[in-house]
């Protein structure tokens, strides 16, 4: 067996401590580089409204669910009122991506048909997030983010 010399140790040491630095570098660039940026450009400003923003679309009623269908590859979205029934959205704009990174987003074009909002688009399997904004028919703001699992 050969004798562990100071050479040796340092070698193994600087080797061991130059794989972890590495690493550590790689992941820090990778998640530099794919993260999708902030949510809103100022958050004070955005604070500042937030409460009146809440109470208006509370009073509103309405609830939102959203549907993949990976046979047809279609995305459903149901806004319903306080009564249970089809809520009256006047626009309609969402926002389709990733958790962690921007490339995948998407904004689809949603058709109203059979009581629900619809748009063709074909999901890869995992976890997608919609940034949905409705107004009322008065301008009401309705914002909501939903987590949508696709299986394949």
């Amino acid at each position: 067996m050969a004798e562990i010399t100071g050479r040796k140790v340092l070698a193994i040491t600087v080797g061991a401590f130059g794989v972890i630095i590495a690493v550590n570098l790689l992941m820090a660039f990778k998640a530099v580089s794919t993260f999708p940026g902030l949510e809103v450009q100022n958050p004070y400003v955005a604070s500042q409204t937030f409460d009146a923003e809440r109470t208006a679309q509370q009073a509103l009623g309405w609830s939102l669910a959203a549907d993949y269908d990976d046979t047809a590859h279609e995305i459903t979205l149901r806004f319903r009122d306080a009564e249970g029934r089809p809520a009256a959205v006047h626009t309609l704009d969402v926002l389709i991506g990733r958790s962690t990174e921007a490339r995948d987003d998407r904004r689809p074009e949603f058709l109203l048909r059979d009581g629900a909002f619809r748009a063709a688009q074909e999901l890869a399997p995992g976890k997608w997030i919609l940034r949905v904004e409705a107004t009322s028919a008065s301008g009401t703001l309705f914002r909501q983010r939903l987590d949508l699992h696709v299986r394949n």
